[in-house]
């Protein structure tokens, strides 16, 4: 009898191992041991779809670097950002033509009231503007008032500025920018620049390269789009950084705005969250853009 007991427990160990190796091999506590991946798609919820974004050239960089990271939370989900500028995005998200409009400029700037009053306001960042030559230019540095003489066409040779005995060449921007919003309201008292309908363009990036291959060019673009091939040129001798933003001694910058019509969908929420969560904001800060929490009283009042 003692041993018939004996080799029923041991059958049934046996069948028990048996069924522990078909289903894994691994008890369930220890399935989930060190496993930070498992926990956290767990505790995310369900996402999947399409969420498309236009807008501000400014913001794409950021805005795309947040859509790999968050198709890769989310395999089912496909977000799609787009350029065009501040206008076309809020002209598309007020149509209906995108989920989310981005954009360097406040609503009510670029839409009638009505249109305007439609659209709820995401504040996802803080965007630096900086005026911008090529490195062999040999310009660093320019008064409030010699840049706007730059700009509104007034005087024609960096020699009037300080500078070498060359043409100076704009490369401007179409009026839908909310990047030349920005840089006409703070960099330029209002003022507004001269045309150059040969080299105008909306794309942040062709911009850049323009301002690279053209001896003598000058635009302005946001601080993500400055590499070690450009120079951005300091104004009154304050240099283009976040930290001078924050202490409120640069004033050429913006909010940058992630719009939807009415409350955004729940795939839209979730991504504009994960744009302003803590997890994405060493990114944010990396690429160049600042956090609206850290702006200091005396950086709003640059813009009252």
């Amino acid at each position: 009898m003692k041993i018939t007991r004996l080799g029923l427990i041991a059958a049934s160990a046996i069948a028990a191992l048996t069924l522990l190796a078909a289903c894994g091999g691994a008890p369930a506590e220890d399935a989930n041991a060190g496993g930070g991946t498992s926990s956290q798609t767990s505790e995310a919820p369900a996402l999947e779809g399409q969420l498309n974004a236009s807008g501000a050239s400014a913001l794409q960089p950021l805005a795309a670097e947040a859509a790999v990271k968050f198709m890769d939370m989310y395999p089912d989900v496909v977000v799609d950002v787009q350029g065009g500028g501040s206008g076309t995005g809020l002209s598309q998200v007020s149509d209906g033509a995108v989920d989310i409009g981005n954009s360097d400029v406040f609503a009510e700037e670029k839409l009638d009231e009505a249109a305007a009053a439609e659209l709820v306001d995401h504040q996802v960042a803080v965007v630096v503007m900086a005026p911008v030559v090529s490195k062999d230019l040999g310009v660093d540095n320019l008064s409030t008032e010699d840049l706007i003489k730059v700009f509104t066409g007034e005087v024609t040779n960096w020699s009037e500025v300080g500078g070498p005995d060359q043409e100076i060449v704009l490369v401007t921007r179409p009026s839908s920018s909310g990047t030349r919003a920005t840089f006409t309201a703070w960099a330029l008292d209002g003022n507004e620049e001269a045309s150059n309908a040969a080299l105008e363009t909306d794309d942040s990036g062709t911009l850049v390269q323009t301002i690279k291959q053209t001896p003598g060019a000058i635009g302005y673009v946001a601080l993500s789009y400055v590499d070690d091939e450009i120079t951005a040129v300091k104004i009154d001798d304050v240099e283009p950084t976040l930290d001078n933003v924050y202490a409120g001694t640069y004033k050429v910058w913006a909010f940058e705005h992630m719009y939807t019509k009415g409350e955004p969908t729940e795939l839209a929420k979730a991504f504009i969250d994960y744009v302003m969560s803590d997890e994405f904001a060493p990114t944010v800060e990396e690429m160049g853009y600042g956090a609206a929490a850290k702006l200091t009283p005396e950086a709003l009042a640059t813009h009252e």
